[in-house]
């Protein structure tokens, strides 16, 4: 009888192997096909910030020791790694090239800035940027665009910089230009304050202040 029940069990057990089997290796692809969904490739072709241009991103945002900065679109880590050797903050650079990622974290183990910089393989569409005090930008317009929702989040105060592109619909606090002697070409650096200021918004400010503007006119006319 002890035979015959051990039978049924192995018997049972090899019933249900295959199903599980089967279970397991769906839920795997399902992981897989998660992790391959949040993947995709680089929105824009790399191209090195000049490190005049990097170092006026930085000098522009006012970075201090304090700042925790976020490179969004990362490349060789070079905008990272300046800020930390240069100021002393904490950086984060973000990419999702796989090749970017090696020569970043190569930058930053050979400026033997590890306690300061890290580097994340992330999509950055997918990001919380809310505990960063700075934000450093080469992206297209349109992708800047894409990032408003996200840049919204930031605490007031926040900077965000941004090498030779716009943010269409939102108005730049600065704007200055930089002759880089590595291209011999002339770059442009945005800077934008948390809270970001709508273009509609600034033209309200600006109707605002005409209003003001008048109503301190007619108090003085009848003034004695």
């Amino acid at each position: 009888m002890y035979r015959i029940v051990l039978s049924m069990a192995a018997a049972l057990a090899l019933m249900v192997s295959p199903a599980l089997c089967g279970q397991q290796t769906e839920e795997k692809k399902g992981v897989e096909k998660k992790e391959a969904e949040e993947k995709h490739s680089p929105d824009v072709v790399f191209v090195p910030t000049p490190q005049e241009v990097v170092e006026k991103m930085l000098e522009l945002a006012k970075v201090t020791k304090k700042d925790l900065v976020y490179d969004l679109g990362c490349g060789d880590g070079r905008i990272v790694v300046t800020a930390a050797k240069k100021y002393g903050c904490k950086a984060v650079g973000f990419d999702v090239d796989p090749q970017r990622i090696k020569e970043s974290q190569e930058n930053v183990t050979k400026n033997k800035m590890e306690k300061l910089v890290t580097i994340q393989e992330k999509d950055i569409f997918k990001l919380d940027l809310s505990k960063a005090n700075v934000i450093t930008l080469y992206l297209l317009p349109s992708l800047n665009v894409k990032l408003i929702p996200q840049l919204e989040k930031l605490k007031p105060g926040s900077r965000i910089v941004s090498h030779d592109f716009n943010m269409r619909g939102v108005t730049p606090d600065k704007v200055v230009t930089v002759k880089s002697k590595e291209d011999e070409r002339e770059h442009t650096v945005y800077l934008w304050t948390a809270p970001l200021k709508k273009e509609k918004e600034k033209e309200k400010e600006k109707e605002e202040e005409k209003e003001e503007e008048k109503s301190r006119e007619k108090a003085e006319a009848v003034t004695p």
